[in-house]
């Protein structure tokens, strides 16, 4: 095993005793963990970014999401940034943001964080004020999970997502 492999089982193993810690206690192990990486290494700021997210501090994680972005973060960290990036965006009122990029998320390939972009859309969706659209996009992630009704609730789902019948 090499010492990135060993830097992951670390940092899952923080991630999982979070709420352990008090928020500043989280922080700065997280902090001594990142220190271990190259200054130029993407991961570093994904990692703060989630770490300072996850304990409320949306404001101070968005650049650094941006950052960790910027810098060519890949793997599944990549989509992890751009859902926890246009949360937090939705958090302090930037649901448009959210909204557009989220929209292209969708659009960019398919793996097990689907339903996770389709929800943080429809949350976003609901906050920029497109709530039928919002709840067609919950059914459609939804309704595959269903044991019963699935055609159903597709079809909600599409009905939803047309616009709305004028009197």
């Amino acid at each position: 095993m090499d010492n990135s492999d060993e830097w992951e089982q670390r940092v899952a193993a923080l991630w999982t005793r979070f709420d352990n810690y008090e928020a500043e206690e989280f922080l700065a192990r997280m902090d001594v963990l990142v220190a271990e990486l190259p200054e130029t290494s993407p991961v570093g700021p994904f990692e703060r970014a989630s770490a300072l997210d996850s304990v409320g501090r949306e404001r101070q994680a968005v650049p650094l999401y941006r950052q960790a972005l910027a810098a060519g973060l890949g793997g599944p960290r990549r989509r992890q940034a751009v859902i926890q990036l246009s949360s937090s965006l939705r958090v302090l009122g930037q649901a448009d943001e959210s909204v557009a990029l989220l929209r292209a998320e969708r659009g960019a390939r398919s793996d097990e964080l689907d339903d996770a972009v389709s929800a943080f859309l429809a949350l976003a969706l609901a906050d920029a004020g497109a709530e039928r659209e919002a709840v067609s996009v919950a059914l459609a992630a939804l309704g595959p999970h269903l044991l019963r009704y699935q055609r159903a609730v597709g079809d909600y789902a599409r009905l939803l997502a047309e616009p709305e019948p004028r009197d």
